[in-house]
C-alpha cells in the first residue's frame, strides 16, 4: 500500500469563483471543473493540488482531506482493523474514482480514493 497524494478540499458556495481567486493570486490553473468542484494545479509542483468544492460529490458531505492510494481494498482492511469502518462506500463514482469515506479518531471526515482511469492519475 502506498499513498499517491493527499488533497486538501476547501468548502465554497461558488467553487469556480474561489478557484479563480487562487488562479489570480497564486498563478494556479484550473484543469478541471464540474460546477460543484474545481481542481487547481501549479506548473512547478504538479503533485500538489488544491480543490474547491460545494460538496463531496454524489451529494455527500465535504471531507476534511482526500487521500489517493494505489490499493483501496488494502486501506479499507487496515481502516476496519483500526476501528474506522467506512461511513460511505466503497463506491465507484462516475468521474473515475473508487472511494470510501471514514472518520478519523478526531471525527474528521476523510475521503480515501483510487483512480479507476489512468487518465485521472495526475
Amino acid at each position: 500500500m502506498a499513498v499517491r497524494r493527499i488533497i486538501a478540499n476547501l468548502p465554497a458556495t461558488d467553487p469556480v469563483r474561489l478557484a479563480r481567486f487562487y488562479c489570480d493570486v497564486f498563478g494556479l490553473a484550473i484543469p478541471l471543473e464540474m460546477g460543484w468542484i474545481a481542481f487547481l494545479k501549479g506548473d512547478a509542483r504538479p503533485e500538489i493540488e488544491l480543490h474547491t468544492a460545494s460538496e463531496g460529490g454524489s451529494g455527500t458531505a465535504m471531507p476534511a482531506i482526500s487521500i489517493a492510494v494505489d490499493d483501496l481494498d488494502a486501506v479499507e482492511t487496515a481502516a476496519r482493523a483500526a476501528g474506522a469502518a467506512p461511513v460511505y462506500g466503497p463506491v465507484t463514482e462516475p468521474w473515475g474514482v473508487r472511494r470510501f469515506y471514514l472518520r478519523d479518531p478526531e471525527g474528521n471526515l476523510i475521503n480515501v480514493l483510487a483512480h479507476t482511469d489512468a487518465h485521472h492519475e495526475g
